[in-house]
């Protein structure tokens, strides 16, 4: 009688421990990253003379990337090589972003008041725009 309860034991055992293991990948969107170059003729100055501003079309940006990721914007001066991270003050002018559906402007204003107009970019400069996935757990 022992002798059957230990092998109907060892069998059921042996039936457990054979189950599958199930893997479950959380899979999320990757983040996106689009890059533009800007040339010094797609600045302009506005209307009131204290900003110069240029507008990318960027159609990754839909409402979904505007309610729910983060949307990041960089700029180069070196192609490149460096970039540096809006809104950010250098030297005397500031620059900001205005980020919309389908759209990122890019505004370059005077810090210095007596010098009310900023120096407009006089060679191409990279803009790269990086979308950031993320869940709205709001």
């Amino acid at each position: 009688m022992k002798n059957l309860t230990l092998l109907i034991l060892c069998i059921a055992s042996l039936g457990l421990a054979s189950c599958k293991k199930d893997t479950i990948i959380n899979q999320t969107t990757p983040n996106r990253t689009v890059v533009v170059n800007v040339a010094p003729t797609a600045w302009t100055l506005s209307t009131d003379g204290f900003t110069y501003y240029t507008i990318l079309n960027i159609a990754e940006i839909d409402q979904f990337s505007l309610d729910n990721e983060a949307v990041l914007v960089y700029i180069s001066y070196d192609n490149g090589a460096t970039y540096l991270q809006m809104p950010f003050v250098y030297n005397v002018e500031a620059y900001s972003t205005v980020i919309s559906k389908g759209k990122v402007e890019i505004d370059i204003e005077s810090s210095d008041f007596q010098n009310a107009t900023p120096k407009k970019p006089t060679a191409n400069v990279r803009v790269k725009v990086v979308l950031i996935a993320a869940e709205n757990i709001s």
